[in-house]
C-alpha cells in the first residue's frame, strides 16, 4: 500500500467515525456540562493511555515538561472542545458543523497574521465567499430559523481554536503536539466538572456516553493525526468537509431536524468555496509536479 493511499484511508476511517458525533451529543439528555466533564475526561484518558502504550511511556515525557506551546495547544484545545459541544446543544447541528469547517480559513488568517506568511488569491476568494457564507447562516439564526447567535459564536471559536490548534503543530514539527492535545480535553472536561450541577448523568446516556468519550472522539482523533501526515492539505481538506455534510443528515434521518434553507444555502456556500479552494489546490500541485518532471 502506497503512503498516499494509507493516508487517505486513515483519514476516511477518522472522518467516518467522527461524523455520528453530534448525534450522540443530540441523543444524551443530561447537561451540556455533565457531557462535557465526561467526553473530556474519557477522550483525553483514552488518547494518553494509547500513547503510553504504543511508546512505553515515552510519549508522556513532554508533559513532565511542558513548554510554552504545550500548555497553550491545552489551553486552545480545551477550549475549543467546550465551545463545540455547547453549539451542538445550542443551535442547529448543521450550524454547528458547517461553520466549523471554516477553520482552514482562520488557519490561512493565523498563518499570514501571526506565521507572516503570504496569502495568495485563492484564500482571498475563499475567505470572502467564506464570510458571506457564514452572513447566511447567522441571518438564519437571528430570523429564528432554529438555531441561535450564541450556539454560531461558539461554532466559530470551535473553528478557531481547530486553526490555532493546526498552526501550533505546525510550528513544533519536531515536537508531538498530542500529549497536549489529550491533557486538553482533560482539561476541558475538569472545568466543565467544575461548573456542572451535577456530573451524573442518566443511566439511558451511558452506553452513548460511553461510545463518545471511548471510541468515536479518541479513534477519530487518532486517525486524523495521523493520516493527513500522507496526503497533500488539499486532499485532507476535502475529506474532512465530509463530516459537514455526514453529520447534518445523520441528525436529520435520526432526530427530524431540519436545517432550514438559510443554513443549507450558507452551508452550501461555505463548503462550495471550500471544495473549489481545495481542487484548486490540487489542480495546482499537479500542475507544479508536471512542470518538475520536465525540468
Amino acid at each position: 500500500m502506497s503512503p498516499y493511499l494509507r493516508g487517505f484511508l486513515i483519514t476516511l476511517f477518522g472522518v467516518l467515525v467522527i461524523s455520528p458525533d453530534t448525534l450522540l451529543i443530540r441523543l444524551i439528555e443530561a447537561d451540556h456540562w455533565a457531557q462535557l466533564f465526561w467526553r473530556g475526561t474519557l477522550s483525553g484518558l483514552a488518547v494518553l493511555v494509547g500513547i503510553a502504550v504504543v511508546t512505553r511511556g515515552r510519549g508522556l515525557q513532554p508533559l513532565l515538561r511542558p513548554t510554552r506551546a504545550d500548555l497553550l495547544m491545552a489551553v486552545v484545545y480545551g477550549s475549543g472542545n467546550i465551545a463545540f459541544v455547547y453549539s451542538a446543544t445550542h443551535t442547529l447541528v448543521a450550524n454547528t458543523l458547517f461553520l466549523l469547517s471554516t477553520s482552514p480559513i482562520f488557519a490561512a488568517l493565523i498563518a499570514r497574521f501571526v506565521l507572516k506568511e503570504a496569502v495568495g488569491m485563492r484564500t482571498v476568494l475563499t475567505i470572502a465567499a467564506t464570510i458571506v457564507g457564514i452572513a447566511v447562516i447567522a441571518s438564519g439564526s437571528l430570523g429564528g430559523g432554529g438555531g441561535t447567535i450564541e450556539g454560531d459564536l461558539a461554532a466559530l471559536w470551535a473553528a478557531i481554536a481547530l486553526a490555532v490548534t493546526f498552526s501550533i503543530a505546525r510550528r513544533q514539527k519536531g515536537r508531538s503536539m498530542v500529549p497536549a492535545m489529550g491533557a486538553g480535553a482533560i482539561l476541558a472536561g475538569l472545568t466543565a466538572g467544575a461548573l456542572a450541577p451535577t456530573v451524573m448523568i442518566p443511566e439511558g446516556d451511558r452506553i452513548w456516553m460511553g461510545l463518545m468519550g471511548l471510541w468515536v472522539v479518541p479513534v477519530a482523533f487518532a486517525c486524523l493525526t495521523t493520516g493527513p501526515r500522507y496526503l497533500p492539505a488539499a486532499d485532507v481538506g476535502l475529506l474532512m468537509l465530509l463530516e459537514a455534510v455526514f453529520g447534518p443528515l445523520l441528525v436529520w434521518w435520526v432526530l427530524g431536524e431540519d436545517p432550514g434553507p438559510r443554513t443549507l444555502l450558507g452551508g452550501a456556500i461555505v463548503l462550495g468555496a471550500m471544495v473549489v479552494s481545495n481542487l484548486w489546490l490540487l489542480a495546482r500541485g499537479q500542475r507544479d509536479r508536471r512542470l518538475a518532471r520536465r525540468t
